[in-house]
């Protein structure tokens, strides 16, 4: 009964780290989950996904640079970040868009699809090319930044746009293609 409380209390402790914004960007890093839950956070997390499961939730974990092609290890567990975002990744249709508009996200879904077409990056002036032909073009601009201080997409010093730790955690790339080319996966 003892080892059900403790981590039950683990479980809420969890919950508590991973819903309240502390930093610049949302979520946890791993290492701070050890320092908060102990070593064994990684089942924690499971148990407390799969009660966030219930309610159409998930725990995600993204990773810094590539995703590990096997099992991660301690170590890209302590670097990565944790934190809840919808499960199946779509809102439902009666659900607020951050608070942007529709040509917003449009174009956000646009210069994600064109960076993926492009194998992770392609040029800002490139991107803005494609917008000004789906946009106003006084947007361009104000949406790219706005794309890349919400974490969509990060730039580099040479102007080069790169799919950023928002898009790894909350855009199902896959399902993206997928429906701009009219598959089925």
């Amino acid at each position: 009964m003892k080892r059900k409380a403790y981590y039950a209390l683990k479980i809420k402790r969890a919950a508590q780290l991973l819903f309240y914004k502390r930093h610049m960007k949302p979520g946890v890093k791993g290492w701070e989950l050890k320092n908060a839950l102990g070593s064994d956070y990684p089942k924690i997390l499971k148990v407390l996904d799969d009660h966030l499961e219930k309610l159409d939730l998930q725990v995600k974990t993204v990773f810094e640079g590539e995703e590990p092609k096997e099992k991660p290890t301690v170590e890209e567990l302590n670097k990565a970040r944790f934190f809840v975002t919808l499960r199946g990744g779509l809102p439902s249709k009666d659900s607020k868009m951050m608070g942007w508009r529709i040509d917003d996200i449009a174009g956000l879904a646009t210069a994600i699809s064109y960076v993926i077409s492009k194998k992770g990056k392609a040029p800002r002036e490139q991107v803005g090319d494609l917008l000004r032909s789906k946009l106003p073009g006084w947007r361009v601009d104000m949406n790219l930044n706005r794309y890349i201080r919400a974490g969509y997409l990060a730039e580099d010093e040479n102007n080069m746009l790169y799919l950023d730790w928002r898009t790894r955690a909350e855009v199902d790339q896959k399902a993206l293609v997928d429906l701009l080319l009219g598959t089925e996966s």
